[in-house]
């Protein structure tokens, strides 16, 4: 039963359960034309911003300008985040922090001041989750699998978790994974909420084949195979989010997919916390 649930053709029929319910298709021509035009501007402009800010060499570059500003050295700041220990950490809350202003603030603006709605009805409700558990266990079961397998290798071990410093404490491990769940309510939110119940009205399902293009480009610089499965990830997270109208059972996944990763390195590594807090 469960393999027939991935059958092509169980997922057109999702696919046409979703464009035959409200709101598919509910726009006039002109107003769909202007509002994919929109919805598309916004994800351009925020994927833009993301690209080019979310590196930790901006926010070093930060911290120099606000050195020089309150009339100290250029390297002030940088140097006494480097000897306090926390450097690489505020590194990735600035990571986290662009991703918040991309993927959360812009959209906002979008829904609230462009399209006149409100931003929880973008999928911020908990609604239909539970109703679909099984297809969200259903995708997440291989993925946690494959993960165990794939734990063993070199490439993983040496690119999970992204915080070198995630096994010096179970301290650093809490706030770098605060941090790292963050960013995929994020994440979920821009693709899942925003981008598919924005373009519903305009295109029906087919927003969801819209929203995967990007979803697989923001997985390039990621392992290979990681970047491959983004495809169907993104396909099934998107007909799942607009069948119970929720986000966060895709956040639930991507959640305990990443945090797997990361327990699963730090494992393999034998760097898993001895201490609350060390430096």
């Amino acid at each position: 039963m469960a393999l027939a649930a991935l059958h092509p053709r169980r997922i057109m029929q999702a696919l046409d359960a979703i464009d035959a319910e409200a709101p598919s298709y509910s726009l006039s021509r002109p107003a769909a034309l202007r509002r994919v035009f929109a919805v598309l501007a916004a994800v351009c402009v925020s994927l833009l911003i993301l690209h080019y800010s979310r590196y930790s060499t901006n926010f070093h570059a930060l911290l120099g300008y606000l050195g020089q500003w309150r009339m100290q050295d250029a390297h002030y700041y940088l140097r006494a985040l480097e000897a306090s220990g926390w450097l690489e950490l505020a590194g990735y809350a600035w990571w986290t922090g662009c991703h918040l202003f991309t993927f959360i603030l812009i959209p906002w603006l979008v829904i609230r001041w462009l399209f006149k709605e409100k931003m929880i009805d973008f999928g911020w409700r908990w609604n239909q989750v539970g109703a679909h558990w099984r297809g969200y266990l259903l995708l997440l079961s291989p993925i946690l699998v494959f993960v165990v397998l794939v734990s063993f290798g070199e490439d993983f071990v040496n690119h999970y978790p992204f915080y070198g410093l995630a096994g010096r404490s179970w301290l650093d491990f809490l706030l770098w994974e605060l941090l790292y769940m963050s960013q995929f309510i994020f994440l979920e939110f821009f693709f899942r909420g925003f981008m598919l119940n924005a373009l519903r009205p305009a295109l029906g399902a087919n927003a969801i084949w819209v929203m995967c293009v990007p979803y697989l480009m923001i997985h390039f610089p990621k392992l290979w195979l990681e970047a491959t499965g983004a495809i169907l990830f993104g396909l099934f997270l998107g007909i799942l989010a607009l069948r119970s109208r929720s986000i966060w059972g895709g956040v639930l996944v991507h959640a305990g997919v990443a945090l797997s990763m990361d327990i699963a390195a730090l494992l393999r590594k034998q760097e898993m916390p001895g201490l609350f807090f060390s430096l």
